[in-house]
């Protein structure tokens, strides 16, 4: 499937392992390329359904394009109330977000770039995630354990937070992780 891109040198412009793993189990032949340096701070007045599609472009115009490549960024934040919780500044921040999503629902939003030297396409998609009550011993073995400070919200969902802590999903599983990758096979079945 996806014998369409086989004209592109597929880039994957993110160092997510996770993002790495869907990509590949879709089936997608690519590249890693780190894009460093990137501003991800974003206008007060963007609605939080936009951050993360705006913030994949961002990735993506930060990236020269040679005519063959094509170029997939993503980003993804978690959304508790209005509160967006990006990646935690230290352990005690993660206690703090951990926390604050015991025992309630939230938004995790993931957007997506796709870029090609002549084509440029974004969309995002939104899950609800019900966690279960947390403990703070359980929270605390978690963040000793498994180090989650690069994790917009302070957990992964394909971690043992996730196994213990999930009740409930409304919506994409992959998205969660950090890559609808159902709406971007759909996307990429299109270039």
């Amino acid at each position: 499937m996806l014998n369409n891109l086989e004209k592109y040198d597929v880039v994957l412009g993110s160092n997510s392992p996770r993002r790495r793993e869907l990509l590949n189990d879709m089936g997608v032949t690519f590249r890693v390329e780190s894009i460093k340096g990137i501003d991800e701070s974003y206008p007060a007045s963007l609605p939080i359904e936009e951050i993360p599609a705006y913030l994949a472009r961002v990735k993506a115009d930060g990236h020269p394009l040679r005519p063959d490549e094509l170029l997939i960024t993503a980003d993804t934040i978690v959304v508790l109330d209005d509160e967006v919780l990006g990646k935690p500044a230290d352990e005690a921040d993660a206690r703090r977000m951990l926390r604050a999503l015991s025992g309630r629902a939230h938004r995790v939003i993931s957007g997506v770039c796709v870029t090609t030297s002549e084509r440029c396409e974004s969309f995002s998609d939104t899950s609800i995630v019900h966690f279960a009550e947390l403990t703070d011993d359980e929270i605390d073995y978690y963040i000793e354990h498994y180090r989650p400070l690069d994790k917009a919200g302070a957990y992964g969902i394909q971690e043992w937070i996730g196994n213990i802590g999930i009740s409930g999903i409304n919506g994409d599983f992959y998205n969660v992780m950090g890559l609808p990758t159902r709406k971007l096979y759909q996307l990429l079945k299109t270039f």
